[in-house]
């Protein structure tokens, strides 16, 4: 904790102390990078020493991380993170290509990338005191918060649009969050949720305006080059800098875990241990593409969109973390990249039916979105190129089903069997 330092503006360039500011810059309203010490970081670990550590979550990192070790061991709160990383050969071959990688997020205790953020915030309102959070979510930002605060023995307060996907709001109820369904958008839920940590004196976990959900997403950047480092070198004479990724392809929503991502590679990058960022590509449903649209008119100016996906998780109006998402893309030289629900349903079914891997339609856009810039010339087959997963198929069971249709139905008989396997 003595290693946090503060915030900057992503916008001005304006510097806070930790005391000063809880959310987004007073000034412009802002997302807040946490700053860190890295000189002390330096001095303090070295990639070496963090690979020998028994800790296989996310909090083998807390040297990099802003809060202390929040304690509550033995419980999912410290199983969060160091999910697969699997080298995909089968779909490289597919594809004409070498080196694909696929990290499985939706392997962490509540099935999605978000534990990870909402671990560091349960950390951090422990530190501050805060009695309560409150998030506004399409049901995996939420199910994770629910899931860690039910973890830490904290209260946790959700507040979901009415359309949310049944086993989503399942996660939030049986975790014993207080839920409440909003008629409205996601956009209407997480502006109410502001409003009522101002007047409640709750602490707001809300995705793109908390900054340190960005600091728990940043470590699947640490694992991935860890990870990485391991299965292509071994864990004996490892080299004194991790491997990286040429490329990592990442849906994008509000855009917190590319931005999340981001700050990783650039914090590794800072430190010495890793010799270049990644290119970076965020990938949006055709149907919720503000970001895309910024990017195509090569402009920093990011204008709301009606969004319509049924990939819920990232189906957003206005992205609250949209600049750092939009530059996490321009300034590493990778692109954004727009993808139909047709083309998200058909990588659910190439990921589970070749790799075994079941993803819920946001976590299987990132792949659409790379076969895509395969397709357009905008990586090379001889790249190393990691694929981002961000949450299970079991999320949404009702897109995989419109994946892959429903079964047959026949009767208990042989001659019935035989016909619907087509040896009648």
């Amino acid at each position: 904790m003595g290693l946090f330092l503060g915030y900057l503006c992503s916008v001005c360039g304006e510097e806070y102390s930790p005391e000063e500011v809880l959310y987004t810059c007073p000034a412009d309203g802002g997302n807040l990078d946490v700053v860190l010490d890295y000189a002390s970081i330096m001095s303090a670990t070295t990639p070496a020493e963090l690979v020998r550590h028994p800790d296989r979550s996310i909090w083998r990192y807390l040297p990099l991380l802003p809060v202390d070790d929040p304690g509550h061991k033995g419980t999912p709160l410290r199983s969060v993170g160091w999910t697969p990383l699997y080298r995909s050969n089968r779909l490289a071959r597919n594809l004409g290509i070498k080196n694909l990688w696929i990290k499985d997020d939706g392997r962490n205790p509540t099935a999605s990338f978000k534990d990870r953020a909402s671990a560091i915030v349960v950390a951090r309102a422990q530190e501050i005191g805060a009695e309560v959070v409150i998030t506004a979510s399409t049901g995996n930002a939420g199910a994770a918060q629910a899931g860690m605060s039910a973890a830490a023995q904290a209260r946790a307060v959700i507040l979901a649009p009415k359309n949310a996907p049944p086993a989503k709001v399942a996660q939030l109820l049986i975790f014993g969050a207080e839920v409440l369904l909003v008629d409205g958008s996601y956009d209407d839920a997480f502006d109410l949720t502001i409003e009522a940590a101002q007047d409640f004196g709750w602490y707001c976990r809300n995705t793109g305006y908390n900054p340190f959900t960005a600091e728990g997403k940043k470590t699947a950047a640490f694992e991935s080059c860890e990870q990485l480092t391991l299965l292509r070198k071994g864990s004996d004479n490892l080299p004194q800098r991790w491997e990286v990724p040429d490329t990592v392809f990442t849906s994008v929503g509000d855009g917190n875990i590319i931005s999340g991502l981001h700050k990783g590679f650039k914090d590794l990058y800072a430190l010495e241990w890793i010799d270049k960022v990644p290119r970076i590509f965020g990938v949006q449903a055709t149907g919720s593409a503000a970001i895309y649209n910024a990017f195509q008119a090569q402009t920093e100016k990011i204008i709301a969109v009606e969004a319509k996906t049924f990939a819920d998780s990232i189906s957003v109006d206005l992205p609250r973390d949209g600049l750092r998402a939009l530059r996490a893309a321009t300034q590493t030289g990778g692109a954004y990249l727009a993808v139909s629900d047709e083309a998200i349903l058909g990588a659910i079914r190439t990921l589970a039916k070749t790799e075994g891997i079941f993803a819920e339609p946001a976590g299987a856009t990132s792949y659409a979105g790379f076969v895509k810039a395969l397709e357009m010339g905008l990586v090379r087959g001889d790249e190393h190129h990691l694929v981002l997963i961000t949450g299970s198929g079991l999320k949404d069971v009702s897109a995989a089903i419109e994946a892959v249709g429903e079964p047959k139905v026949i009767v208990p008989e042989l001659d019935a069997l035989k016909v619907a396997l087509g040896r009648g």
